[in-house]
C-alpha cells in the first residue's frame, strides 16, 4: 500500500537528485518515507537519498518496493505549476503507479524491481578532511575546473589549512583556493583526489545554490557529498570514485 501527498518541488528535487546517474531505479516505500540507492552503470557514481514521510502533505506506505522510469516520473512532476501538490497512489493489482495532479491524471507503468540493477553498499569510509560550503561554490568550482579540462583535482592543504580546486588543460589551467574564512566549516586533513568532471557536473546539477554542501575527502579515495533538501526533511549523498593517478 501507498497512498502520498506531495509538493511538485520536492518530488522533482528527489527524483532529479537521482536522474543525474541512472535512468531507473528503485524506490523503498517505507514505513517513515521513501529510499533510494543507486550506482550508475559504470559503477563510479553512487547517489543514497532518503525522504522523510514528514516532507509529505501525507504519506501511508507499508514498506513495499517498486522500479521506476525516472525520466517519466520528471515529465509527471514537471506537468505541475508552482506549489501545485501531486497525489500518487500505487494499484498492487495491476502495478501501476496513478498520479494526479489538479484535473490531470495519469497511470505509469512500473518496472519489475529485479530487472533494475542491483543497489550498491555504501562503503562507510573514515576519510580525513571534511569540507562544508555553499552549493553555489561548488558550482562555480565546478564551472571554472570546465572551462580547461575534463578532470578536477580536489584537496585541502594541510599547512595553509585551504581547499583547494585544480584542473588542468592542454593550454590553460584554474587554480581556486576557499580559506577557513571563506568556507562554512573545514576539518584539515591530508587530502588530493582527481574525479571525472563529468560526473562531477551531473551532481552539481542537482545541488541546490543555497544547500550546504558537505564534502570528506582523502588521498586517492572517493568523495563523499552530503546535502540536505526540501527544508532539511530530504537528505542526498553522492560518492564518487576517484581517478588513481600513476606515478
Amino acid at each position: 500500500m501507498f497512498k502520498a501527498i506531495v509538493s511538485a518541488e520536492t518530488l522533482s528535487s528527489a527524483l532529479d537528485s537521482v536522474s543525474v546517474l541512472v535512468e531507473e531505479c528503485k524506490i523503498h516505500l517505507e514505513e517513515d518515507g521513501l529510499r533510494i540507492r543507486a550506482v550508475d552503470p559504470a559503477n563510479v557514481g553512487m547517489v543514497d537519498l532518503s525522504l522523510e514521510a514528514d516532507a509529505f502533505e501525507s504519506y501511508e506506505a507499508d514498506g513495499g518496493l517498486i522500479g521506476v522510469d525516472l525520466s517519466r516520473l520528471e515529465d509527471i512532476a514537471g506537468m505541475a505549476e508552482s506549489g501545485q501538490l501531486v497525489q500518487l497512489e500505487l494499484d498492487e493489482e495491476t502495478r501501476k503507479l496513478h498520479a494526479q495532479i489538479e484535473g490531470l491524471e495519469y497511470t505509469l507503468a512500473l518496472i519489475d524491481p529485479d530487472s533494475i540493477r542491483q543497489e550498491p553498499d555504501i562503503p562507510d569510509l573514515d576519510l580525513p578532511a571534511r569540507v562544508v560550503l555553499e552549493g553555489k561554490d561548488v558550482n562555480r568550482a565546478v564551472t571554472a575546473a570546465d572551462m580547461v579540462s575534463d578532470h578536477i583535482a580536489l584537496g585541502v592543504d594541510e599547512a595553509e589549512e585551504y581547499f583547494y580546486v585544480d584542473a588542468e588543460g592542454d593550454t590553460d589551467d584554474v587554480h581556486l583556493e576557499l580559506t577557513a574564512d571563506e568556507l562554512i566549516d573545514l576539518e584539515v586533513g591530508s587530502a588530493h583526489s582527481l574525479f571525472s568532471l563529468d560526473y562531477l557536473k551531473d551532481m552539481n546539477k542537482a545541488i541546490p545554490r543555497d544547500a550546504e554542501v558537505a564534502a570528506d575527502l582523502g588521498e586517492e579515495f572517493p568523495i563523499k557529498m552530503y546535502f540536505g533538501f526540501a527544508e532539511g526533511q530530504g537528505q542526498v549523498t553522492y560518492m564518487l570514485a576517484p581517478r588513481i593517478q600513476s606515478d
